[in-house]
């Protein structure tokens, strides 16, 4: 059972291993299905790939963050800050009109500013309504001293993430990772299972020879 590496993209087999092969595909019946050695076509092979590099994207870890209360710690100082209370507060306007201005200030603030929270925040916006809601809470944990990155925002409730990740020196953290082990294991049987089924195919004769089926059948 050869191994012939010299042209593994038109066959990994001996000459002699491809003419016992191409033998038993024309000799025997196989029930009377007759099977042709035609290649998978190639816009068939271009979706898998892009079904494939399609769902990893998508399911990559980091689009499935939660958001944490410390994506919005900015937009609580900023909605606490007297120019944003005033408009907050004018009763000359509707509170929709308000809660719009009010908003739009606080998120033209942030524009002036790198953050490392940017994608999450575009992933995870808020409105005005539900930054009060959330906001006495991300306060309380901001004179508590924790880290806010360990506290998912869900619904109204600002709660501690249930992660379990233990660091190299030995403490817990409860932060989402950006990464995870589930994503190495899909990206690694895909690789596993993509050279698997090029060396199935390439043990078989070339798909330039064509079978003939009425030898068999």
């Amino acid at each position: 059972m050869a191994w012939i590496f010299n042209r593994p993209l038109h066959t990994l087999t001996s000459e002699d291993q491809n003419n016992d092969a191409k033998h038993t595909w024309e000799h025997e019946s196989l029930g009377g299905i007759a099977e042709n050695n035609n290649p998978l076509p190639r816009p068939v092979i271009g979706l898998l790939i892009l079904t494939y590099f399609t769902a990893m994207a998508l399911t990559f870890p980091l689009y499935g963050q939660r958001p944490t209360a410390a994506i919005y710690a900015d937009y609580v100082s900023l909605m606490n800050s007297s120019m944003v209370q005033e408009v907050m507060n004018d009763k000359s306007i509707t509170h929709n009109e308000a809660n719009s201005r009010a908003m739009a200030m606080i998120e033209d603030s942030l524009e002036h500013f790198d953050s490392p929270y940017t994608f999450q925040r575009a992933q995870h916006p808020i409105d005005l309504d539900q930054l009060r809601v959330v906001a006495p809470q991300i306060v309380e944990l901001q004179h508590a001293g924790v880290d806010l990155e360990e506290y998912s925002v869900i619904g109204p409730d600002v709660i501690k993430a249930n992660f379990f990740n233990i660091l190299p020196d030995g403490t817990i953290s409860a932060k989402q990772p950006w990464w995870d082990k589930g994503y190495t294991i899909a990206v690694w049987w895909f690789i596993f299972f993509c050279l698997a089924v090029i060396i199935t195919v390439k043990r078989l004769p070339h798909f330039s020879w064509r079978p003939d089926h009425t030898i068999a059948h």
